[in-house]
């Protein structure tokens, strides 16, 4: 097990998310209180009042946030750190423009989130300008790093990610991408470092800002111009509209590159060049695989460039469990790249499994083994993988403590 040190807490980030995709006219069961409120234009010392409860039974209570700072900017809005005056605690508030004729879309995928690795909506509320405009505010818990964060403070130093961490980072990045896809059916879109964010304290991680994501149906057409650039799966790149959520797995490979070798894998600096970029590793694509990605596709003239051998992207030491995992899920054939639960039980991850398996600072890992929802239908074999025995034994003895059978 790597022996380095955690790298010293770090400042909050500062990276602007996606932009917010258009809404839509979904609708969901799960309550969230939301209240319009009056505010200044400004953010940064402003105190937010709105009233929640009310709802079943329950009392009203008033809960305002004091505005710290920015930490998010982008088209969309921004995002702000704030405390709860009431409480103590500091959240973080995500801030967007809202269309009054529709539904935002963001807001109905977060509703429906609840899992470890996912960021959690505690509530929401709408509150107006002295210009009259209609603003969503979401307020979830506030996570101080991203792993853009962790991955610039060990390239600044020039050291690489600790294996261990990169192991646990990238399986809990996983681990909610088989939520996200098996349980409420939905495609993030917009995978990369700036979006997973990471407790410095406990490496807990939790996918972040749903404004590019959507749920896909079978038949129906999407933007293919999504996903940021180092990060988009060649299918995009190819124009395809009938894609599947095996765009979030190639943005995942990517994401393990990337903690592997300490840069980006793919550096594209345009849409064509990222191509350049896939193509110098996987080699040119042939005309089935073209097929798979985007059937429509017609313009078959590239040069003819030779794919180039995994073990030499990466340096000597490197396990060939790494390699074998950034293989599976670099795959041109969308669907022949792995899921996110088969990459959970990927041999690179069994560090992880082992029963006295810790952090290097001697600390134990974050919740890894409670899974629910995500495995339903998983084959009893993936599930024996997914869960240790150690971690089986252990939810057993939980079950006889609450009472369960």
């Amino acid at each position: 097990m790597a022996s380095l040190p955690p790298p010293p807490p770090l400042p909050p980030p500062v990276n602007p998310p996606s932009a917010a995709a258009p809404s839509s006219q979904m609708d969901t069961n799960k309550d969230t209180s939301t209240a319009v409120v009056e505010g200044n234009d400004a953010v940064t010392g402003h105190i937010i009042s709105t009233t929640i409860g009310g709802k079943n039974g329950e009392p009203k209570r008033t809960i305002s946030y004091m505005a710290e700072r920015v930490v998010g900017t982008g088209s969309f809005g921004i995002v702000f750190q704030a405390k709860c005056l009431e409480t103590g605690e500091t959240m973080a508030i995500k801030k967007v423009l809202q269309d009054k004729r529709y539904k935002n879309r963001e807001l109905q995928i977060m509703r429906w989130m609840d899992h470890p690795n996912v960021i959690t909506l505690k509530h929401c509320f709408f509150s107006t300008t002295t210009r009259d405009e209609l603003f969503l505010n979401l307020v979830m818990d506030y996570v101080p790093e991203t792993l853009y964060k962790v991955l610039r403070h060990y390239s600044s130093s020039n050291q690489r990610m600790p294996l261990i961490y990169a192991k646990l980072y990238t399986y809990q990045l996983f681990r909610g991408l088989a939520y996200m896809h098996n349980v409420p059916g939905v495609c993030h879109r917009d995978i990369k470092p700036q979006n997973v964010l990471v407790d410095p304290l406990t490496h807990q991680v939790k996918i972040c800002d749903f404004g590019s994501a959507k749920v896909l149906i079978k038949g129906e057409t999407n933007i293919s111009y999504i996903c940021s650039r180092y990060y988009r799966a060649p299918e995009l790149i190819f124009g395809a509209t009938e894609y599947t959520t095996a765009i979030d797995i190639w943005s995942a490979g990517c994401v393990l590159a990337e903690l592997l070798l300490g840069q980006p894998l793919f550096p594209g600096e345009n849409a064509v060049d990222q191509l350049v970029e896939i193509i110098k590793v996987l080699g040119t694509p042939t005309r089935e695989e073209i097929r798979c990605m985007n059937p429509n596709y017609s313009d078959f003239r590239f040069p003819q460039i030779k794919a180039h051998p995994w073990h030499k992207v990466f340096n000597k030491r490197m396990p060939p469990e790494a390699i074998d995992l950034t293989s599976r899920l670099l795959q041109y054939s969308p669907s022949l790249r792995c899921s996110a639960l088969e990459a959970c039980a990927h041999p690179f991850f069994d560090e992880l499994r082992e029963p006295n398996a810790r952090l290097p600072n001697g600390r134990s890992f974050p919740p890894l083994f409670n899974f629910k929802q995500e495995v339903t239908g998983a084959s009893p074999e993936l599930i024996h993988k997914l869960i240790p025995e150690h971690a089986q034994r252990q939810a057993g003895l939980n079950c006889l403590h609450t009472g369960g059978t």
